[in-house]
């Protein structure tokens, strides 16, 4: 993450059934802040996600709740990641009630399927399967103005990281297919058209896999490390960012390697075929 990041408020309402309350964690990692919304229109809504249990997020929560005389029905969490999740024992110690839903759960926490709906007054929210980011992540498209909660999958600037490239780009393939609206990201600002940012993601992950063919391309007695092909691709790039971008190359060529195109010897890659510098078909 390089851009300048967008100023945004700790609560603002976005959309008539859609409010966002900031995490109070901002960092290199989480942005502004972790994004958790609260979604409907009736006395009775729907939070996605939790923040991390930071004090400013469930004193921001509960100024909203107070002054819009609402209450949480259910809790989505969208994975398990520890900024989304860990304000769980803080709502439920000012709404017991809540019934806390995620994939892949925990104790006395309810499941999440995919294609499962969750209704409230003015809002239907679907949940989509979608991993990469983790193994357990969940979007949400909301019908109503068939927009899609993207989690960390889709940010709202920046680009997001993943733990199994092949299925990230599988989970993008789907998604962009699934609304036509805006975006809400897990952390960020609203993106305005979100099929076309998740497209954008595709066409930048296909870049950087072409770049790294690129590089491979190139002859190199014993081949290239991650963070040799990260010093070609990101040589313009500030040096605290290669550490992370050597992961996310390491990703591309595990992905590479899977379809037949690169091979690991050691700690360096290789183009696998023939030797005329092309990967094989």
């Amino acid at each position: 993450m390089v851009e300048a990041l967008a100023d945004l408020p700790k609560v603002e309402k976005l959309s008539s059934r859609v409010i966002r309350v900031l995490g109070g964690n901002p960092s290199k990692f989480t942005l502004q802040g972790t994004n958790t919304y609260i979604v409907g229109q009736g006395a009775q809504r729907i939070l996605i996600d939790t923040g991390e249990g930071k004090p400013e997020w469930i004193a921001s929560l509960k100024r909203v709740l107070s002054a819009e005389d609402i209450t949480i029905s259910h809790a989505l969490l969208s994975h398990w990641h520890h900024d989304h999740t860990q304000g769980v024992p803080d709502l439920l110690a000012h709404s017991p009630s809540t019934a806390v839903h995620k994939r892949d759960p925990q104790p006395d926490w309810h499941d999440i399927a995919d294609g499962q709906t969750f209704a409230t007054e003015g809002a239907t929210l679907r949940a989509y399967f979608s991993p990469g980011h983790t193994t357990d992540h969940m979007a949400f498209v909301l019908d109503e103005e068939d927009a899609m909660f993207t989690a960390d999958n889709v940010l709202g600037q920046g680009t997001a990281v993943f733990e199994d490239l092949a299925v990230y780009m599988a989970s993008l393939d789907g998604m962009a297919t699934q609304f036509t609206g805006r975006a809400y990201p897990g952390h960020g600002p609203v993106i305005a058209d979100g099929p076309a940012k998740v497209r954008e993601y595709i066409a930048h992950r296909k870049q950087r896999e072409r770049q790294v063919l690129d590089v491979l391309g190139e002859e190199r007695e014993g081949g290239w490390t991650a963070m040799d092909i990260v010093k070609v691709i990101y040589k313009d790039y500030p040096e605290s960012l290669w550490a992370p971008a050597a992961a996310g190359v390491v990703q591309i060529l595990r992905k590479l390697e899977g379809e037949g195109k690169v091979v690991r010897e050691g700690e360096a890659w290789k183009l696998a075929g023939t030797g005329t510098g092309k990967p094989a078909l």
